[in-house]
């Protein structure tokens, strides 16, 4: 919950704004301002104050306690024009709120953290648990002093200017799930690679399972902030004494059906729980469903009252997963760059992408980013690249044009991907909607998208997918519709819709949609010349009710026309 405080008018009305636009999120705290910061500061994670900052220190001075605690504070002055992360800018998420908070008020937000300022990933927002010498290890990346890494496991970690384990650097990074203390000039990061198989019996207390898991972990040698969960058969997904214990490890208690853990091959079967919940293994099996190396095989609880045990485990480590994001990068403008788009690009340790894709968005990667480009034509090649890169353990960020789905690279991708790496698939501002937006409201109504390209489909097939969308009525825009190699494509394509379109329907051309050197022109389907367009161009071609109104193109939806006029279809 993020707490809002004001004192005048003007700080109630920005105020306000936030608690619209975050329904849901918010909690408008009134009355005197000491008294309502003190309140939000016990009761929310983040604080929004419409105060002097100067205020606001005093107000929350006698508050402080410890930063992994202390909710996020952002400051916004009485004239909205800066939102200042005053307080927990990272394990506060004050930083992020205030360049939230500004986007949404216009303000522009002020963010002093040195890595953040820099552009540098912080030690302490990387997802993982951070211990050890943050502040002396964050200071050596901003000094530019060598710092190694020495990673255990592999994992998928935002770009960092690191070297290499033997570099003989004096301050390391160092990735792994094993039960070790940090060194002087040392950083420890806690990768959720381990995961814990729980077998109970029912009314099984969770101080006993807690116990279990805690004391089986301890005594491999194996990190409790690397157990990345609970795994047990699903006819225990609501044991009392289970649920407790993973809501105290703060991890997900995941469940798997007994038949899928009966086919799970185990070092210890048993046939008690085979005869009570039909698989002869529940722990070692559960902990190895999702693969894995067994690193603890089944042991039992152990009670101090001499009765016989009621919980098991078993813990695997699973491999660390690869990251690949399939990232769309809009038509070009930068303010049609999504935010999500944004914030996987900086997380990317690698960029995989065409080169003049890569030109576009060079200056928003963080340090240390590797970047793999290459030139028109290579589809396939970037594909298999990114992918290969995932399965290193990387954070990769392949990235495409518009939407990354629509006639781009997470087809590719994916086609090549397997269950190995994790996926994420970010959208974007396609060429067809935003050709559309600059030409009025040509996709007002059903409408299709082809590709005149015969490089990967025959032209037979284009050519009958051409001739559907003329028979059914469809506004059609066509991506990739002439090039110097393919210029017989467009006119043939227009001459089929001509056997089902007046001569006067309405055709948008558009060409670098969105960006400086954009154009923009309306015409008719009789008069586009072909020769005028090439492959930074969008087509679009109206149906049979596309009319040109105040020179924009708009296809009514659920309308007719009469006397030159919109009625409602009745």
């Amino acid at each position: 919950m993020i707490g809002l405080i004001s004192a005048t008018a003007a700080g109630a009305a920005a105020r306000d704004r936030l608690a619209a636009a975050w329904p849901g999120r918010t909690r408008v705290y009134a009355g005197p301002a000491g008294e309502a910061v003190r309140a939000a500061f016990a009761e929310c994670e983040q604080l929004v104050c419409f105060l002097a900052t100067g205020a606001v220190v005093r107000l929350v001075a006698p508050l402080l306690g410890d930063k992994a605690s202390d909710p996020g504070v952002v400051c916004v002055d009485e004239g909205g024009r800066f939102a200042v992360s005053l307080v927990g800018g990272h394990a506060g998420g004050a930083n992020a709120l205030a360049r939230e908070v500004g986007e949404l008020l216009g303000a522009a937000p002020v963010v002093t953290t040195a890595t953040d300022s820099v552009g540098l990933a912080g030690l302490d927002t990387l997802g993982l648990p951070a211990e050890g010498d943050v502040a002396a290890v964050s200071r050596a990346l901003l000094d530019g002093e060598p710092v190694a890494l020495d990673a255990e496991a592999a994992w998928p970690l935002p770009p960092l200017p690191l070297v290499p384990r033997d570099s003989g650097a004096a301050y390391t990074v160092r990735l792994t799930d094993r039960l070790v203390e940090s060194a002087d000039g040392e950083v420890v990061l806690r990768p959720p690679t381990l995961v814990a198989g729980v077998g109970a019996s029912r009314g099984a207390p969770a101080e006993e399972v807690l116990g279990l898991v805690e004391d089986t972990l301890r005594e491999a040698g194996l990190s409790a902030r690397s157990l990345a969960a609970l795994a047990t058969v699903e006819a225990k997904a609501g044991e009392p004494g289970l649920v407790e214990a993973a809501a105290r490890l703060g991890v997900p208690l995941v469940t798997h059906p007994a038949e899928e853990l009966a086919g799970v091959a185990v070092p210890n079967p048993s046939d008690a729980p085979l005869a009570a919940v039909g698989t002869p293994s529940v722990a070692e099996a559960a902990a190895l469903a999702g693969g894995g190396e067994l690193l603890v095989p089944k042991r039992k609880s152990r009670r101090a009252d001499g009765q016989p045990a009621m919980a098991t485990c078993a813990v695997v480590r699973r491999p660390g997963r690869g990251r690949l994001a399939v990232v769309g990068l809009g038509p070009g403008a930068r303010d049609l760059l999504t935010p999500r788009a944004r914030a996987e690009l900086e997380r990317a340790s690698v960029l995989v992408g065409l080169d003049q894709y890569v030109d576009q968005i060079r200056d928003l990667l963080r340090p240390g980013t590797r970047i793999l480009e290459s030139g028109l034509g290579a589809e396939e090649e970037r594909a298999r690249t990114a992918v290969a890169e995932a399965r290193r353990g990387h954070a990769v960020a392949l990235i495409g044009s518009g939407d990354a789905g629509v006639y781009a690279m997470a087809s590719p991708a994916l086609a090549e991907a397997a269950g190995d790496i994790d996926v994420v698939g970010v959208p974007g501002v396609t060429a067809a909607l935003a050709a559309g937006a600059l030409l009025g409201a040509p996709l007002g109504h059903d409408h299709v998208s082809i590709s005149l390209s015969d490089l990967h489909t025959p032209w037979e097939v284009i050519e009958r997918r051409v001739r559907a969308a003329a028979e059914a009525d469809l506004v059609v825009t066509f991506y990739n519709p002439r090039s110097r190699g393919r210029d017989w494509q467009l006119p043939k394509a227009l001459a089929v819709l001509s056997g089902h379109r007046a001569p006067t329907t309405p055709v948008g051309v558009v060409r670098n949609a969105s960006r400086p050197d954009g154009t923009t022109r309306l015409t008719t389907l009789a008069a586009l010349d072909p020769a005028t367009v090439d492959m930074m161009t969008v087509v679009t071609v109206g149906n049979t009710a596309t009319r040109e109104i105040a020179g924009r193109m708009v296809t009514p939806r659920g309308y007719r026309w009469q006397d030159g006029r919109q009625e409602e279809a009745r």
